[in-house]
């Protein structure tokens, strides 16, 4: 443990010293503490996996991803789905399932013994992106601007979008049960999924509500303001558990509804960068496990099987649906799709790096 907190706390610190100098080189924090994780996974090979495998490590991944969905949520500036709601929509509802789909595909004939519920499994787990490695590409003015608003909206939404989906799946794939029916799976997710939404929703409206008649009364002080951003997921966190519903679903509903109603307040974007600086610690603690994980994965025997579906993950699954549903008038010019489309080949541990412990569908395990 000293070890691991020595590793990734010089990471940390090099990157801040050389952060700068490192973004002109397009060397990321990220990229630097899966290095460091790496080189702490070499060092205590034979330690990594009776760590990740300990439930005080679970625990923790579930409070960090709840976390990190609560940030992602309040990526939709002004309006729930930015400037551009049609395009988003677009994103949402026509690339992403297709990237689901040709996920399912692709693993359906690289490996043909797993069931389908196993493949929606790892279709949800590699199609979630991010840009944590690669922000810079955010502030590219070569890329339009109406493009960088529309994929910073759909990487904020799309964990929580295909939460139920892999839930579903688990479920399914986990069951004990081999009698298990497709509606019982689906009963038991929408069940916890229902309940998180109700959780999520009413909490983000009684606590945007409330911080906010709070502010207005004079009651809060500038520092207090930000800290109740971070214990609101927090406490959705602890109430979503407590009453049997999804843990990131119900931080991701609040979260859309709590910064929605936030925005009015002249001090909303302090506490939002308190937050954003949170989550950037929270996502580093997790790519440092990634580093120190893959050490241990690689350890193991690697087919030529894995390595295509890894590269047919960044590529073809990714571009192709991205820049179907941007195919016309609105976006003509192949350049534009494949902006879109090259984004997704950056993926972050997210939601949907999580499976459960059982087959219920609101307790999760890291596949660290």
């Amino acid at each position: 443990m000293t070890g691991a907190i020595l590793a990734v706390s010089s990471a940390l610190l090099l990157w801040a010293m050389l952060a700068g100098w490192l973004e002109r080189h397009r060397i990321t924090a990220p990229m630097v503490v899966v290095a460091a994780g790496i080189a702490a996974g070499v060092a205590a090979h034979g330690r990594v996996g009776d760590v990740l495998d300990a439930h005080a490590a679970l625990e923790v991944a579930e409070i960090i991803l709840a976390v990190l969905l609560f940030v992602d949520s309040s990526e939709a500036r002004g309006r729930l789905l930015g400037g551009s709601p049609g395009l988003v929509i677009r994103m949402m509802v026509v690339a992403l399932p297709l990237s689901v789909l040709a996920a399912v595909l692709v693993g359906s004939w690289l490996f043909p013994m797993a069931g389908w519920a196993l493949l929606l499994v790892i279709a949800c787990v590699v199609v979630p992106t991010d840009f944590s490695p690669a922000s810079t590409i955010l502030r590219d003015e070569r890329v339009p601007r109406r493009v960088r608003d529309v994929l910073n909206i759909e990487a904020g939404y799309k964990d929580g979008v295909l939460a139920p989906v892999l839930f579903f799946g688990i479920t399914l794939a986990a069951g004990t049960d081999r009698s298990r029916s497709v509606l019982g799976a689906l009963a038991d997710v929408a069940l916890a999924v229902a309940l998180a939404i109700m959780v999520g929703a009413a909490l983000g409206l009684l606590f945007g509500a409330g911080v906010n008649a709070a502010e207005e009364r004079g009651w809060m002080t500038t520092q207090s303001e930000r800290m109740a951003v971070v214990a609101v997921p927090l406490l959705v966190f602890a109430v979503a558990h407590a009453v049997g519903a999804n843990e990131f679903v119900a931080p991701f509903v609040c979260g859309v509804l709590f910064h929605h109603l936030r925005r009015r307040s002249e001090r909303f974007a302090e506490g939002r960068r308190l937050i954003d600086d949170v989550g950037f610690l929270l996502t580093t603690q997790m790519w440092f496990v990634f580093g120190a994980a893959a050490v241990l994965a690689l350890a193991g025997d690697v087919t030529w099987r894995s390595v295509v579906f890894c590269a047919a993950a960044l590529t073809v699954v990714r571009m192709v649906p991205v820049a179907v549903p941007f195919w016309g008038p609105m976006f003509r010019g192949m350049k534009r799709c494949f902006w879109a489309g090259w984004r997704r080949v950056v993926h972050r541990p997210s939601s949907s790096d999580c499976l459960p412990s059982t087959c219920c569908p609101r307790r999760t395990a890291s596949t660290f």
